[in-house]
């Protein structure tokens, strides 16, 4: 199979390393290009350790972009992790076309930010599909899916490294075959089921004490290990982590408001919410390093009183 990769970071890195192991060959690699300061692209630097073609165009929309792709005459194309617009002038190239990998089970969840949603909302299960790119935004008929559970504890960084990144690189190579092999459908998108979710930044990682503890619990999940969720504690910005959730029942005679520092452990701080308390393990304040939360009550000075939801 003679293989175009377009993609970026870790992802991309381990989509291409998983053709090349099994004797595929990469004819070229687009990434995105790297601004002043940003950390070095990990696709870039493993497909040019390995003497592969590279490209870095500011737009893949280019006609110099297009035409990089005519020349290397792939297979298929295969997008892992794009942050670029592809057009269809430009998926379209290679003799089969172009297939794309998305961490949700779409149509639920299109957007950047696929994976922090369904664990805030409480979601249960997700997923990944490989679809068609098509120049509506995660769009395009799917070719396969593949779900997974997400525990009741678990993490953005549980959700993604554990289950969503392995499973992901083995779907591409199974799409990949299918659609070489012609055996593969291309299912059209229930326009009816389809949610967008925009970027899961700084507003929507701010954590109201005020809401359920569930809620507030859900909130930490999904954005440990990024973008981490956050509170003002002690008049600094913190970013929660590691947690525990305690509903009102195991703590018999719990007096407070959403928001109050309630008590400070050896090991932790707990902090009121509607319906139960948060323990906090681990935290960061804003320009700091992870820390534990015993730690930072000690050094801060925190007291039993209430921090400033955001």
């Amino acid at each position: 199979m003679k293989i175009a990769i377009i993609g970026q970071q870790d992802f991309g890195k381990a989509v291409m390393e998983a053709f090349l192991a099994r004797g595929d060959e990469v004819l070229g690699v687009f990434c995105k290009p790297e601004k002043p300061g940003e950390r070095p692209d990990a696709l870039r630097e493993a497909a040019e350790q390995k003497g592969l073609r590279v490209f870095q165009f500011p737009s893949l929309k280019s006609t110099e972009a297009e035409q990089a792709m005519r020349e290397l005459e792939a297979d298929i194309g295969i997008m892992a992790y794009v942050l670029q617009f592809a057009p269809q002038s430009f998926v379209s190239i290679p003799k089969h076309g172009t297939i794309q990998y998305h961490p949700s089970l779409l149509p639920r969840y299109r957007g950047p930010s696929s994976i922090n949603w369904p664990i805030a909302r409480g979601d249960t299960q997700t997923g990944l599909t490989i679809f068609r790119p098509t120049d509506g935004l995660d769009e395009g008929p799917v070719i396969l899916q593949k779900s997974c559970p997400i525990g009741p504890n678990d993490t953005l960084g549980d959700v993604y490294f554990k289950q969503l990144f392995p499973l992901g690189v083995q779907a591409m190579l199974e799409a990949a075959d299918l659609v070489l092999a012609g055996k593969h459908t291309e299912t059209v998108q229930d326009e009816s089921q389809a949610s967008y979710e925009g970027w899961f930044r700084s507003e929507e990682s701010r954590i109201n004490w005020h809401n359920h503890v569930d809620q507030v619990y859900n909130l930490i999940r999904s954005c440990n290990p990024a973008p981490g969720a956050w509170c003002e504690l002690a008049g600094q910005k913190v970013f929660i982590y590691d947690c525990l959730k305690h509903p009102v029942r195991r703590f018999a005679g719990v007096k407070g408001k959403p928001g109050e520092v309630v008590d400070i452990t050896a090991t932790s701080i707990l902090i009121n919410a509607q319906g139960g308390m948060i323990e906090v393990l681990r935290l960061k304040p804003e320009g700091g390093k992870k820390m534990d939360a015993a730690s930072f009550a000690q050094e801060s000075g925190l007291g039993k009183h209430k921090p400033h939801a955001g």
